[in-house]
Order: structure tokens, then C-alpha cells, then sequence
């Protein structure tokens, strides 16, 4: 091979490369070049030349396509950087410069206590992001660890000993803890633990002190000071200021003691401190019915028959909590009188749109204002018809001790205890020898009553029961307190039957429970509290098995239990005593006219009341009380 064609070897390659990225027009360029390979030598290498230098020339001309915008546009990683200045930190005034020379520095292992209260009594200058928050206070334990149990001895043991030698509390607390503020973290931890061990594992908490009690006391150490000093400038004030003062002072009690208001609650209360000394023959018992005379004198002689005081029980409806989101009633009465009523299904949607709609409510507001201001009056004006709806039922009840005007009831009193008596129902009765037991006090139903009058209760219907049995009759004792906004007198009949229907009883009264409410009730409909007393609850069966607010009827087959109801639909089930009486009068087979037929309580003598004391004086048992 000869050198030429190993230059042309070497050189083609270039070549070839180079024409391969040119356009199409340079293929002759080529053809011209491989013809000349063979001849001559250097002429390929010029071809060489001419072909780069034509493809660099086509590479810079412009080929005519255009790129996409998307494709131009400025990269998204692209970041701009700003830098801002810092602010300048203020300095520290000059009044905080020198206070910080000035104060007073303490060692953190300084034995003396009470240089921390006073350096902790120097309060900062409030500067509007701390108000409110606790004083941070750090300690070296947590609530509830191995030294708590030492800790709550310590508190007790200064309580003991302030109660023993009569000191304040405050200076045992220094004494023993070396200043208050251990002291109200005692306090606090004593707090924090009853709280744990009421509400269980599941309680979070704190679990060191926060120093509240601390702050509150300060609080009202200020407060303190503040009073005195400005009594004490009121003393030094020469313009006769002094003698007013002292004379407000003076007769400030006795003021507030004459315009005090007296409501029924109080008054029987009172009473029944009254009878229990003079039961018991305590030597207080002339002041205690002077002070209850003095109290029906002043509510006798009150100048204004308008004024209603409302007791704790009666004014629940004032007394505030959670209120619901309200909504106006848009009928035309609720217009005018401005009434609300509860809006349950509100979404916060609903609330969240509410609240945007700023339009709406600005132009609205004064009506919404209006409003919202006569349904807090409805609440007070429904509020004091109740009161005055309770007071009229308690003046005219036929069972109460009217204690205003001393004047018994209507119902013939048999036998009297402390808290309950006996009387005899209203006629026409359904069975000679029938009976009633009624508390003293007003009771809406007999689950409303408290131990000592349940405990009378049952000396009664063991009385009765013997006093049934000696007469050779059985007997069952049944209580209506199905419709409880009436507000009836509680009262507990008393029937006597003879033996065969006694043990019968329960069938007639079961089938005639069920046939009375509808087919499908939430409760159960009977509710078998003579079970639960064999079964172990006893003498509390029945009033551990029924909730007092609901309404219900209940019949005793014996001392513990019966069968018992709740009533849910009231306008189904007969009115008044109508549905004992003619299960009973059905017993019976008595008159429809006599079942029907509910007598009332009238003054003047009962013609029925001597023959049954006599029946009655070898069972009673309140003759322990008047004659023992």
C-alpha cells in the first residue's frame, strides 16, 4: 500500500464525519472529493478543509424553525433573593438600667426565705404581652412523685396546727414551709391530685406548680392594701366624711337585715328547726320560733305584692351557662314580642356563612340586638309565672300545712309523725277502711322524699298492714304520679281487699298496665321493683329503679315492691286516679259510677275519722312519739 493511500485512509474518515452533518447540498462535495482520492493526495485534505468550513457556515445561517414559548420561557428554578434589614433592637430604658444595678440580688442556696418574697413582691413594668399569665416558677419535682406524700403531710400538719392553736394559717404555713409561695405549691399539688384521683387515669394535668395561688394571693394582698389606704384617707379627711362613714358602717347590717326577703323555702326550713328542738327539748327553741315568727310577720306585712323573690330552686332559667345558638321566631306574634327559640340544627357551615354575611348583619343589628334583649326578659318573666304558678298550687293544696296563716289541711289528719301523716282518701272510697299517707312537706312524688320521711312511711304501711291483717283482709298500696306539671301533693293510697284478690292483684294490674300506654316505648313497660328487692336492693328498690323527674305509677304487693310504669304519652293515660280505680272497682265489681267518681277533701268534720281511730289506736305507732 502506498503512503498516498494511507493518507487518503486516514483523511477519509474526517471527511465522511463531515458530511454527514452538512445539508444536502454538499453531496457533490463529497462525490468530487472520493473521485480525487486516488490522484492526489493533498487535494483530499483541501476538500477536508472546504467541507468544515461549509458546515460551520450552514451551522450559523438561520434554518428557519421556530422554538415552542413554552419552551423559551424563563426556567422555574429560578430564584430572586432580598435581603432585608434587621430591626434595630431597642435599648433598655434608663429606669430599667438602674433597676437591674439597683435591686436587690439573692444567691439561688439563700438560706433566708423571706428575701425571695420580698424580691418577688417587686413587680415588673407591665408591658402588655405577660398580663394574665402565672409567674413562672420552677421546682425540682413533679406532681405525684416519691416526695409527694411528704409534701401533703407537711400541709395538713399546718392546717391541724393552725386549727389547734388558733394562728393563721399564713404564719404556720411560713413557719413550717419558710415562705408562701412553697406553701401554694403545696396547695396547688393537694388540688392537682384530687383531681386525678377523681377523674382517673385518663386525666391530663399539670404536673408542676404554676404558681396561680401564689398570684391570686398577691392579688388580693393589693387589693387589701388599696382598701386601707383608702379608709385610711377617708379617716384623715377633715370634711366630715368620718362620722357618715362610721355611721354606714354601723348601720349597714341591720339595713341589709330588715330588707332581706324570706321565700317559702327558707320559711320551711325554719320551720322544721322549730319542730325538731322542740322535739328534741334543746334550750334554743324559744329564739328559734321567735326568729320563724318574726320571718311570717315580715312576709305578712310586706308592702309590695309585686316583688317576687326567687329561691336557688326556683330561678334556674336565670341562672346563665351554656347558651345555645338562637334563632327568632318568624310568626307574626313572635314579631312583636321579640321570641327566640333553640336553634339545634344550625351546622357550623351555617354559622361560618352567618358570620361572613357582614352586609346582613349590619343591617340587622339593632333588630337581632332587640330581640336577643326580649327573650332574656321572656326568661325572666317565665321564670317568675312559675314561682307564682307554684305559690297558687301550695295555697290551694288540700294537703299542706298553710304555715302563713296556720291553717291545717283539708284532708282529716288521723295520725301525725315528724315529717309524714295519715288521713283517709276522698269519697266515695273503694273499699271500706281505705287509707293515705301523704309527707308534710310538698312533694311533686314520693321519690322526691328524703330518708327520714321515707323511714315513716314504712312505719305507716307496717302499721297498716297489720292492722289489715287482724281484720282478716289483705292490702296494696299504689302511688300516681303521672302528670308531675301539676304539681300535685305526693301521696301514697292505701286499699285494703280481701285475701283471694290480694294474691291476684298482679295479674289484674299487669294486663291492665299494658293495655293502658301504646305498643312501642322506649322504657320498659313494666318494671318488676318486688324482683329487684328479692334480688338484693331490698327497701331501695323502688326508689334506686325509677328516676324521679319522669312520670310514672307504681303499686306495692308488698313492704319492698310491686310493678311500676313509666308514662310517656300523658294524654293517653287516664286523668287523675282514674286507672287505680278501675283496676281496683274492677276487682271489685263495683258501680261504674262509684270508679269514676273522684271525690275532693271538704271543711268540716268526717264522720269516718272516729271509727277508724279506734280501728287504728292499737297500730299506732306515732303514740310512741306524742305519749312516750
Amino acid at each position: 500500500m502506498t503512503e498516498i493511500e494511507k493518507e487518503t485512509k486516514i483523511g477519509t474518515p474526517l471527511t465522511t464525519t463531515a458530511v454527514a452533518i452538512t445539508p444536502p447540498d454538499t453531496a457533490i462535495t463529497k462525490t468530487k472529493m472520493k473521485t480525487d482520492t486516488d490522484t492526489n493526495a493533498p487535494a483530499t485534505l483541501a476538500a477536508t478543509a472546504m467541507g468544515t468550513a461549509i458546515v460551520r457556515r450552514n451551522a450559523e445561517e438561520p434554518t428557519g424553525l421556530q422554538r415552542d414559548s413554552w419552551m423559551e420561557a424563563p426556567s422555574a428554578l429560578d430564584i430572586d433573593y432580598v435581603q432585608r434589614p434587621k430591626p434595630k433592637q431597642s435599648e433598655p430604658s434608663t429606669k430599667r438600667k438602674l433597676q437591674v444595678d439597683y435591686e436587690l440580688k439573692l444567691h439561688e442556696r439563700e438560706l433566708n426565705r423571706h428575701l425571695h418574697d420580698i424580691n418577688e413582691d417587686e413587680e415588673p413594668e407591665p408591658d402588655g404581652k405577660d398580663v394574665g399569665v402565672p409567674t413562672k416558677h420552677d421546682v425540682d419535682y413533679t406532681f405525684g412523685d416519691a416526695g409527694s406524700q411528704w409534701r401533703m403531710t407537711k400541709l395538713k400538719a399546718v392546717y391541724r396546727q393552725a386549727k389547734e392553736t388558733g394562728a393563721r394559717v399564713e404564719d404556720v404555713a411560713i413557719e413550717r414551709f419558710g415562705d408562701l409561695r412553697s406553701f401554694d405549691d403545696a396547695r396547688e399539688e393537694e388540688i392537682e391530685l384530687e383531681r386525678r384521683q377523681t377523674y382517673g387515669e385518663d386525666y391530663v394535668g399539670k404536673e408542676k406548680p404554676s404558681g396561680e395561688l401564689y398570684r391570686e394571693r398577691k392579688l388580693d394582698r393589693g387589693l387589701k392594701e388599696k382598701e386601707e389606704r383608702q379608709t385610711r384617707k377617708e379617716d384623715e379627711d377633715p370634711s366630715g366624711f368620718q362620722l357618715h362613714s362610721r355611721q354606714s358602717v354601723e348601720f349597714g347590717p341591720l339595713i341589709t337585715q330588715q330588707t332581706k326577703q324570706l321565700d317559702s323555702t327558707d320559711l320551711n326550713r325554719l320551720k322544721a328547726q322549730v319542730m325538731k328542738a322542740k322535739l328534741r327539748k334543746t334550750p334554743n327553741v324559744a329564739e328559734l320560733e321567735a326568729e320563724y315568727n318574726a320571718a311570717i310577720a315580715s312576709m305578712a306585712n310586706r308592702k309590695d305584692p309585686d316583688l317576687v323573690v326567687l329561691g336557688v330552686m326556683d330561678n334556674r332559667l336565670l341562672a346563665g351557662g351554656e347558651r345555645r345558638e338562637v334563632k327568632p321566631v318568624d310568626t307574626k306574634r313572635g314579631n312583636e314580642r321579640g321570641q327566640v327559640q333553640e336553634n339545634e340544627d344550625m351546622t357550623i357551615e351555617d354559622m361560618c356563612e352567618r358570620s361572613n354575611d357582614l352586609e346582613y348583619m349590619d343591617e340587622n343589628a339593632a333588630k337581632l340586638a332587640k330581640r336577643v334583649q326580649k327573650s332574656d326578659i321572656n326568661i325572666k318573666n317565665t321564670a317568675i309565672n312559675e314561682f307564682q304558678k307554684m305559690n297558687r298550687i301550695l295555697d290551694s293544696c288540700p294537703l299542706c300545712y298553710h304555715e302563713d296563716t296556720e291553717t291545717p289541711p283539708l284532708a282529716p289528719v288521723v295520725s301525725l309523725a315528724t315529717r309524714v301523716y295519715l288521713t283517709l282518701p276522698t269519697e266515695p272510697e273503694l273499699c271500706e277502711g281505705s287509707a293515705c299517707i301523704v309527707p308534710i312537706q310538698h312533694r311533686s312524688n314520693l321519690l322526691e322524699c328524703d330518708d327520714d320521711e321515707w323511714e315513716e312511711i314504712r312505719n305507716f304501711m307496717k302499721s297498716l298492714t297489720r292492722m289489715y291483717h287482724d281484720q282478716g283482709r289483705d292490702v296494696i298500696f299504689y302511688e300516681n304520679a303521672a302528670q308531675p306539671q301539676r304539681h300535685r301533693h305526693a301521696a301514697m293510697e292505701v286499699v285494703p281487699l280481701p285475701y283471694a284478690l290480694g294474691e291476684t292483684s298482679p295479674a289484674f294490674f299487669k294486663e291492665a298496665i299494658l293495655a293502658a300506654d301504646e305498643e312501642w316505648t322506649q322504657h320498659k313497660k313494666l318494671i318488676d321493683t318486688l324482683a329487684q328487692a328479692r334480688a338484693g336492693m331490698g327497701k331501695l328498690a323502688f326508689r334506686r329503679t325509677i328516676a324521679k323527674e319522669m312520670p310514672y305509677f307504681h303499686v306495692w304487693f308488698e313492704l319492698d315492691g310491686g310493678l311500676g310504669h313509666i308514662v310517656e304519652d300523658t294524654n293517653r293515660w287516664p286523668r287523675g286516679d282514674l286507672f287505680a280505680r278501675e283496676v281496683i272497682g274492677g276487682m271489685l265489681d263495683l258501680e261504674p259510677d262509684i270508679i269514676k267518681r273522684q271525690g275532693r277533701w271538704r271543711k268540716g268534720t268526717d264522720g269516718r275519722v272516729d271509727g277508724f281511730k279506734k280501728r287504728w289506736r292499737k297500730f299506732d305507732w306515732t303514740r310512741v312519739l306524742t305519749e312516750g
